[in-house]
């Protein structure tokens, strides 16, 4: 005989004077067909094994897509990353990414971890700065520093002055003039989208406190050093290796 899928109750024992329930309910079926994901109302795709909100998720993949996220230019996700920051460092902890969240200065970024007590696979790639981005580095946080320091609220700068600065360190054989030029405007509109500066009106640009970030007082030391050094030397001097991210 097939054996059934659903155990048979056994009968009560003789002699004992059970009586047998003749009206209970059919009973249910140990086999329950599993509802598909795609169906699950708590699922954001097919197939999804997720379990953060969306708006968490997205917050998540701004952390990976972008290198920094701004309080000021991204409140909403500001808001959300404090509130389940646990959380998000433990999925990028899963990854060997760290999760630094600067309060002071609203700012939170992620690092690659590395060791060497553990073989750790490498996700992030650095990605350096050009000559030219790195002097106008220099110049923003020596714009800042000096503008703090005096108890200016804020820093600013404008397109000229940053010009007239760094391409005093350019040499004849780092191109024409225009060519000089529009390397330094490269190197501004890059640092825009980063969040390091701020356009205001055309031209004119707010120096954020994330400039402190990109370049630490101890890393600005280096590269005037360096700076003061490729003066005395030679002018096409290139920018030290493993000074800026």
């Amino acid at each position: 005989m097939p054996m059934s899928d659903v155990e048979t109750p056994a009968a009560p024992a003789a002699g004992t004077g059970a009586d047998v329930d003749d009206t209970r309910e059919p009973s249910t079926p140990v086999f329950i067909s599993p509802v598909a994901m795609e169906n699950d109302p708590d699922a954001l795709f097919a197939g999804d094994r997720g379990t953060l909100d969306a708006e968490v998720r997205r917050v998540l993949v701004r952390i990976l897509q972008r290198r920094f996220l701004l309080a000021e230019n991204s409140p909403a996700e500001w808001k959300l990353l404090l509130e389940h920051q646990q959380m998000i460092e433990s999925r990028l902890n899963d990854l060997f990414v760290r999760l630094v969240v600067d309060h002071a200065r609203g700012v939170a970024y992620k690092e690659q971890v590395r060791s060497d007590e553990v073989d750790v696979p490498i996700l992030l790639k650095d990605e350096a700065y050009s000559r030219a981005e790195t002097l106008v580095l220099v110049y923003l946080r020596t714009v800042f520093q000096r503008e703090t320091t005096a108890g200016t609220a804020s820093a600013r700068v404008d397109v000229e002055e940053v010009e007239q600065t760094v391409l005093t360190y350019f040499a004849e054989s780092d191109g024409t003039r225009a060519s000089q030029q529009r390397a330094v405007r490269t190197a501004i509109a890059r640092l825009d989208r980063e969040g390091i500066i701020e356009e205001e009106s055309e031209g004119r640009y707010r120096i954020g406190p994330l400039i402190e970030v990109v370049l630490s007082a101890d890393v600005l030391r280096d590269l005037q050093r360096w700076l003061d050094e490729q003066t005395e030397s030679s002018p096409a001097a290139d920018t030290p290796e493993g000074v800026l991210p």
